[in-house]
C-alpha cells in the first residue's frame, strides 16, 4: 500500500478493518493518500452476479467506500464520514480478475467534501478498464468516543 503521513494511513486502516461489508467482499487498500484511496477486490462468486461479471453492488459500493475514505483524508483528525450521495455510471461489464476503485477529491469543504471515484476492472494481464465512473457527496461526523 502506497502511503502519505502515518497518522492519515492509520485513520483510513482502521476504519476499514470494521468495515463488514468489505471484509466480505474480500477487499483491501491498495492506496492510501491525501485526497485519494484505491480499494481492490478480487473476483469470486461472493461478488458476482448470473453472467459471472462483478454485480453492480459490489461497484457502486466499492466506489461509495473509496470515495468515503479519500474525503475522511481531507477532514480534521477525529472525523468520521458518512454518505450524502452518489451516482454511479455504468459504463461496461466488469468481466475480469479484480476490480479497482480510485476515489479522489474534487472539493473539500469544513462539512461537505465531493469525490470521484473511477472503478476499473483488471483482466489476469493486469490491463485495466474503466467499467463506471462515481461521483459521491460526503459529510464529516464527529468520531465516536
Amino acid at each position: 500500500m502506497t502511503s502519505s503521513p502515518t497518522s492519515l494511513v492509520d485513520a483510513v486502516t482502521r476504519s476499514f478493518a470494521q468495515q463488514g461489508l468489505m471484509q466480505a467482499m474480500g477487499a483491501r487498500l491498495a492506496t492510501v493518500e491525501a485526497g485519494h484511496v484505491a480499494i481492490t477486490v478480487p473476483f469470486s462468486e461472493r461478488v458476482s452476479q448470473q453472467h459471472g461479471l462483478f454485480h453492480g453492488a459490489i461497484i457502486g459500493a466499492l466506489g461509495d467506500t473509496a470515495g468515503g475514505y479519500a474525503a475522511l483524508t481531507r477532514m480534521p483528525a477525529e472525523s468520521e464520514v458518512v454518505t450524502v450521495e452518489y451516482k454511479v455510471n455504468f459504463m461496461r461489464p466488469a468481466k475480469g480478475r479484480e476490480l479497482i476503485a480510485d476515489g479522489t477529491v474534487l472539493r473539500s469543504g469544513k462539512s461537505i467534501t465531493v469525490c470521484r471515484v473511477d472503478v476499473h476492472v483488471a483482466d489476469d494481464a493486469g490491463n485495466r478498464t474503466l467499467v463506471a465512473v462515481l461521483q459521491g457527496t460526503f459529510m464529516r461526523v464527529a468520531a465516536h468516543a
